[in-house]
């Protein structure tokens, strides 16, 4: 019995032996369990950490990388401006060539035509009115003076400055004449293979003048069509036809070139007739001290238009702004200029520039200067 006894708590120490062991091991494997999920818990953590910064450093590279081609894009599109600004230059407008400069003509056209011109307006108004007060006292019948073309209604009796952009083609050009920020007209040449869509780019200007190609004394690169002075007047008349079909709301035009035509006589009557049956009124672009168009506009009693200052003859910004200084103070002095340019890049420059030059003007279309009537 004692043997059997002892034997039982033999047994009984050794389950209770095992059955600790076994708490211990489970213990153990918890706590194993849990340094692993610890572990697992703390390189998942440290894995999102990098891949977060890796993206970061990946955003932060593309970034880079748009914002440098953004800048390429940019100066890629500034020189291709520029090349596009040479080729306009260079094939469209070429320096000193088309309207046969010679020092005569770099000078401004000032006073004495001027004042002639003023004269004679208020002689012929005199004379109207003396001779409508007379027709009055014999009949005792009040009449009011008719007169034509009465001026167009300008914003103020400030001096008046009208610029002229002659050889205009392209609506290109047209879109760099509106960005100016000031009253500019624009003077197209008729269309020719070389510039087939200069009519259709006139249709929603509020005013524009045709450059009417004409002979000059020595000049390459001849429009097509250009008026010669042996050109029949059936000829000469066709061709205005045509401008007129190309231009229905167009009223003035100026000559390209012609020193040669508008020293002419036969061929400035024949030119004038024309002019008048298709209701245009002619400005003198004075590419020549010999031009007739004085004595054609009294003739056929057309206003006679003239321009004061070439703008740029020389592509120079300090020569054309103090060629548009010159144009400020004719028409500080005449109550009215006209200045020519052409569409230069620099030119176009100038011009945007100088705004700060013409406080104290108007700037006004051609037909609102104070000699025009409607």
């Amino acid at each position: 019995m004692t043997k059997r006894k002892h034997t039982k708590k033999k047994q009984k120490r050794k389950h209770s032996k095992q059955k600790t062991n076994y708490r211990l091991l489970n213990t153990l494997l918890v706590i194993i369990i849990a340094l692993i999920l610890v572990i697992g818990f703390l390189i998942y953590n440290a894995d999102t950490k990098k891949l977060n910064s890796a993206n970061k450093t990946v955003i932060k590279k593309v970034e880079k990388v748009e914002t440098t081609i953004k800048k390429e894009l940019t100066n890629v599109e500034k020189k291709a401006e520029e090349e596009l600004d040479k080729y306009f230059d260079k094939i469209e407008i070429k320096k000193d060539e088309f309207e046969e400069y010679t020092k005569h003509l770099y000078e401004e056209y000032i006073d004495q035509e001027i004042e002639e011109h003023r004269k004679e307006i208020t002689e012929q108004e005199i004379v109207k009115k003396q001779t409508t007060t007379e027709k009055s006292k014999t009949t005792n019948i009040k009449k009011v003076v008719e007169v034509k073309d009465t001026p167009k209604p300008t914003l103020s009796n400030r001096p008046k400055l009208a610029i002229i952009v002659d050889d205009v083609t392209t609506q290109r050009q047209l879109n760099r004449i509106e960005d100016i920020g000031y009253t500019v007209t624009a003077s197209l040449l008729p269309p020719t293979k070389g510039h087939p869509h200069s009519a259709r780019i006139a249709k929603n200007l509020p005013f524009y003048m045709i450059h009417f190609p004409m002979q000059a004394s020595s000049f390459r690169g001849e429009e097509t069509n250009t008026l010669h002075i042996g050109d029949s007047y059936e000829k000469i008349e066709k061709r205005v036809a045509q401008i007129r079909k190309w231009y229905p709301n167009a009223k003035y035009t100026n000559n390209h070139t012609g020193s040669k035509f508008t020293a002419d006589e036969e061929g400035m009557d024949r030119l004038f007739r024309a002019l008048i049956k298709y209701d245009f009124i002619f400005m003198d672009s004075r590419t020549t001290a010999k031009t007739v168009a004085k004595e054609m506009a009294k003739k056929y009693q057309m206003p006679y238009i003239v321009r004061n200052v070439f703008l740029d003859n020389e592509q120079d910004y300090g020569y054309i702004q103090n060629q548009l200084k010159k144009a400020i103070k004719i028409a500080k002095k005449n109550g009215y200029a006209i200045a020519i340019c052409h569409p230069h890049s620099i030119t176009m420059k100038v011009l945007k520039e100088s705004k700060h030059l013409l406080d104290g003007l108007e700037m006004i279309y051609l037909n609102q200067i104070p000699t025009l009537n409607k």
